[in-house]
């Protein structure tokens, strides 16, 4: 099989680029220690979603709008490795273009990330809400609680905090206006409705001590998808591919090799 050299990347030019979607209140670099394991065998993008570093932000603040802006600079193909926000972002993205994705991994995500009469799988609204309240008075405190959250219950969590913590403003800090949107999103979007449309082979990635997004969403999530495949990484919490980056680069690349 062909392979193509591009310095010290070698990409396969039967594959598609991978591409790595962050989270909320993060950039792309928070991928850069998974990146730095793939990258010797394809080629990985780590994009900024819009409002983050230097990318402008949007005008409207929906999960498709935030999909197409996107998805107009990608390649024409990709396989797409999400994270918590990133992840209601992508099954939008493969539900709107499925020929635009390969493959598809969801990490830490969710299709509704708050409980809902019909839904006991998410976090309680106030908890998003009061995010967005305190973001106007306390910008840094405010991010640095939540990406402390995202670290909570995972054995390797002082790993994975160290590398959030070092990562938060690497690329600058995001306005107010941009992560009141994406708490917007994470307190109002439920995409149930619409997971069956997504027809994209996707792995769902779900720490057991996650205590952002509980399991029992991840099992919900992955019976429902069409193509859906559950991943359960044992004493990781809601960033496994920091705090378990070796265990969990070989799943990512068993799956998308499948």
């Amino acid at each position: 099989m062909m392979m193509k050299t591009d310095g010290n990347t070698v990409t396969n030019a039967a594959v598609p680029p991978l591409v790595l979607l962050h989270g909320w209140g993060m950039h792309g670099g928070v991928w850069q220690g998974l990146a730095a394991r793939l990258q010797q065998e394809r080629q990985v993008l780590m994009p900024d979603m819009p409002g983050y570093a230097a990318q402008p932000q949007l005008d409207t603040c929906t999960l498709e709008s935030l999909a197409e802006h996107m998805l107009a600079d990608w390649p024409a193909q990709v396989d797409l490795c999400a994270w918590s926000l990133g992840g209601l972002v992508a099954l939008t993205m493969a539900r709107i273009a499925p020929q635009r994705i390969r493959r598809l991994v969801l990490v830490g995500s969710t299709p509704c990330f708050v409980d809902r009469p019909d839904w006991n799988c998410g976090m309680p609204a106030a908890v998003f809400a009061g995010f967005a309240d305190a973001l106007q008075q306390e910008y840094e405190p405010t991010l640095r609680r939540f990406i402390a959250l995202q670290a909570q219950g995972d054995a390797a969590a002082r790993e994975a905090l160290t590398v959030l913590r070092a990562q938060l403003f690497a690329r600058g800090r995001p306005g107010v206006a941009t992560l009141r949107c994406g708490l917007d999103l994470l307190l109002r979007s439920d995409v149930r409705a619409s997971v069956s449309q997504v027809m994209v082979p996707t792995l769902v990635v779900q720490g057991s001590h996650d205590r952002l997004v509980p399991p029992c969403a991840a099992h919900w999530l992955a019976a429902r998808l069409e193509h859906g495949y559950l991943l359960e990484m044992r004493a990781a919490g809601h960033a496994p591919f920091l705090s378990h980056v070796d265990e969990f680069a070989r799943h990512l690349q068993g799956f998308l090799s499948e």
